[in-house]
């Protein structure tokens, strides 16, 4: 259905996808673009440009474009949600499980379960109908992540992980035991130059990245359990934070975890996206959102806590 908008008193040479763009937040710049672009935007019947200059009074007729449906297949896979309404859901996400699709993946991404799970009511995001997803998790770590169903929800997701306006709390099995019961870890983040798929803790360069940690339990001297919180969403930031000092993540060989370090065996990096806190998009209401702790973590600690306590007898 066409909308009609009249230009309002006291613009004067406005370019009409300013105009639009001010006066209809709950469309993405993209979307009116898009319009443009399309010849779906009009004044007197004739199709206008981006840039065209309209005053006070000018009648803009548009439309959005038609969302194009998503080239892949939506695949049946279970998801454990956490929350969901009309805007965004939240989901447990399994360990193992990569978020989007590329090079070497299948169809059993994240991408691909939740193109069935939110089947007929998804609206279009960036012009495709598709999830939004604004953070991502590695593909071992588990737990909390949101996505957004339509481009309202998933503008305002994006801006407030970009204005950091989150809590984001993990919680990790990490080698040894830090010296301390907390602390908190301030070192920049780079790709390391030689090793492409890691990221490296630097001096200079980089960006800028914040880890503050807890103990929560320790099985000395062999691993310790800590929570998380990051206040920054750098690649790999925890594996990397925790490894630069010293404490690398069980099951993390790619930042210095070693098997003989610990009297268990690990299946995974063991890193759990336990909590998250957030306003929601749309209504502002704070969503609270936990995550429980799954099988293959905890049965990592109930082994460490055994074996430990046969160690000291």
């Amino acid at each position: 259905m066409p909308i009609e908008f009249t230009v309002p008193e006291g613009i004067r040479r406005e370019r009409a996808d300013k105009v639009l763009a001010a006066h209809f937040p709950e469309h993405s710049r993209a979307a009116l673009q898009r319009a443009f672009d399309a010849g779906l935007v009009s004044v007197g019947g004739q199709p206008v440009a981006r840039k065209q200059a309209v005053n006070a009074g000018a009648v803009l007729v548009f439309s959005l474009p038609e969302t194009k449906p998503a080239e892949l297949r939506a695949v049946d896979i279970p998801l454990e949600i956490l929350f969901e309404d009309e805007h965004l859901l939240a989901i447990n996400k399994a360990s193992g499980m990569v978020v989007h699709p590329g090079a070497g993946t299948g169809e059993d991404t994240l991408v691909h379960a939740l193109l069935a799970h939110c089947r007929g009511s998804l609206s279009g995001i960036g012009g495709v109908e598709r999830p939004g997803i604004v953070h991502r998790l590695d593909r071992e770590t588990s737990g909390v992540i949101l996505v957004a169903k339509n481009d309202v929800a998933h503008r305002s997701l994006a801006a407030a992980f970009a204005r950091r306006d989150v809590v984001k709390e993990y919680l990790a099995l990490v080698a040894g035991i830090p010296k301390q019961g907390t602390g908190k870890i301030e070192k920049a983040i780079a790709r390391h130059p030689t090793q492409r798929h890691r990221m490296k803790a630097v001096a200079a360069g980089g960006r800028a990245a914040r880890t503050d940690w807890t103990v929560l339990e320790s099985w000395v001297p062999h691993a310790a359990l800590v929570r998380c919180r990051i206040y920054t969403g750098r690649t790999h930031q925890i594996r990397v934070h925790l490894s630069s000092v010293g404490h690398p993540l069980l099951g993390d060989p790619v930042y210095g975890f070693r098997a003989p370090s610990v009297p268990v065996a690990v299946p995974r990096v063991m890193l759990h996206a336990e909590h998250l806190v957030i306003a929601h998009p749309i209504t502002g209401a704070p969503l609270d959102l936990r995550a429980a702790v799954p099988p293959d973590f905890r049965a990592a600690q109930q082994t460490l806590q055994k074996t430990i306590r046969r160690a000291r007898r």
